[in-house]
């Protein structure tokens, strides 16, 4: 194969994939812009004919705020968990994994906790969250939701954690510091990168998580933006460019989250692929 050849391969699949990625936003983000009789009518794929701002007024007056508010909230407290846990329980496995054999075991158990599909063990999540009296709560989807992201989140975070040179820590034991000041003021700063991209990457599962909020609650001031999107559906029948404003207005918090943080997020990628 020569060398023009493999170019021209490699520029239309970049071409395709783009286009795969490209058009159904594109779509989304036409049709939410869209009448009714316009979206009916027209070429899905044309420019709107007359851009009208209705269905996000529609959207947003149809209690947005409310599940938006629900995301943020489930969101925030699952991940702020999640990284509190994680990071304590990597800088345990990583400071006495090499002279202990339960920190060994204890690693083996966040290992264990990937090789169980969420799916499978909903039945027991809500059985106990009815023990627990907590159904229908905004608890109910944090905890659950937090706990199935901590394995992944040690695993990334041991990665980086081991990287660490065990000299900086004797240094600041010998120098009188505990463990909690160890893991605060030398552990916490120098994960900072991979501690970002656990957080985006575990705001985003929680963020769009469905299973949890599906069957976990079930009063509509409980409901959380991937389940809200389905009673918009309900709501508004075939009002598909309502549907897409949904859509778009639900992204835009992530969105802004990847804006804000992409340049943490990119050195952590780049300081895993490095290893």
């Amino acid at each position: 194969m020569t060398t023009t050849l493999r170019r021209a391969l490699t520029a239309g699949a970049t071409l395709l994939w783009t286009a795969i990625v490209v058009v159904p936003v594109y779509w989304v983000v036409t049709t939410s812009v869209r009448s009714r009789a316009d979206f009916v009518t027209a070429n899905p794929l044309a420019p709107p004919d007359a851009p009208t701002l209705a269905n996000y007024r529609t959207v947003l007056a149809g209690g947005f705020g409310t599940y938006l508010l629900n995301s943020v909230v489930v969101t925030l407290a699952a991940v702020a968990v999640t990284a509190v846990a994680s990071l304590m329980a990597a800088f345990v496995i990583v400071r006495h994994g090499n002279g202990s054999a339960w920190s060994r075991r204890y690693f083996r158990l966040f290992l264990l906790g990937l090789a169980i599909p969420l799916q499978a063990v909903i039945i027991p999540v809500y059985l106990l969250i009815i023990r627990m009296q907590l159904y229908d709560s905004l608890l109910a989807i944090i905890l659950p939701s937090a706990a199935f992201a901590v394995p992944v989140t040690v695993l990334i975070l041991v990665s980086f954690l081991r990287d660490v040179p065990a000299s900086l820590f004797e240094a600041m034991v010998v120098d009188g510091a505990g463990e909690w000041r160890v893991l605060l003021s030398l552990a916490a700063p120098l994960v900072r990168p991979a501690l970002v991209t656990v957080i985006v990457y575990d705001g985003l599962q929680v963020w769009n998580g469905f299973l949890f909020p599906l069957i976990l609650t079930q009063s509509g001031d409980r409901a959380v933006l991937p389940l809200a999107l389905t009673l918009y559906r309900g709501q508004f029948g075939i009002d598909v460019p309502a549907t897409m404003a949904a859509v778009v207005l639900s992204t835009l918090p992530m969105l802004a989250v990847y804006i804000l943080a992409r340049r943490q997020l990119v050195a952590g990628l780049t300081a895993g692929f490095s290893k």
